[in-house]
């Protein structure tokens, strides 16, 4: 198995905006078969400012699994909105 954490710092203008849309955008990734465990989370407002505000954390079968989902139609649109209203981005994928 390959878990993909990809973590973003979104723009401060309209950053509670931003934050909603990206949970609603993130939502057109669960149709992709490829991922076998989805979760799309926002950082705890008590923690420092410093940290990422939102993340994706998927689980999949493998690297080659992980590939065809970064190709995906829905990936791809999804990479074209985030580029939008990110400042930072941070990924892992490790094998577990």
């Amino acid at each position: 198995m390959v878990r993909h954490i990809c973590m973003f710092t979104l723009k401060e203008e309209n950053k509670e905006g931003n934050i909603k849309e990206f949970f609603e955008k993130a939502e057109m990734l669960r149709e992709i078969p490829e991922i076998k465990k989805f979760d799309v989370v926002r950082n705890a407002e008590e923690t420092p400012a410093s940290n990422y505000h939102v993340a994706l954390i998927f689980d999949f079968d493998s690297v080659k699994t992980l590939e065809v989902y970064q190709k995906s139609p829905q990936h791809v649109a999804f990479g074209e909105y985030v580029s939008s209203v990110r400042v930072g981005r941070a990924c892992i994928d490790y094998e577990f």
